[in-house]
């Protein structure tokens, strides 16, 4: 079973669930990011709030990355950026 949702619903399931996970911004980057990979790609990404916040962290900025993850390139991680610079990667 399937269901399309909007970025209403997407930020919704997210306060519901997780409300501290994502900032607003970073979640319009997240759910924009997800619908291109869906595109590009032709696979549906299933909706699972807690397996995207497994999956992605966002960061405020790169100095920010770099104090968790002084050893790896922010490049190899890096899924999008929000409108207001914060970065979305994927968690390692």
């Amino acid at each position: 079973m399937k269901q399309t949702i909007n970025f209403y619903d997407f930020q919704k399931a997210f306060q519901d669930l997780r409300p501290n996970n994502f900032s607003y911004q970073g979640l319009r980057a997240l759910f924009e990011y997800l619908e291109d990979s869906e595109e590009s790609t032709g696979e549906e990404i299933e909706f699972d709030v807690i397996a995207l916040c497994c999956d992605f962290i966002e960061y405020e900025s790169a100095e920010e990355y770099h104090k968790d993850y002084s050893e790896h390139a922010i490049e190899d991680y890096l899924a999008t950026t929000s409108d207001c610079g914060s970065l979305i990667v994927y968690a390692h």
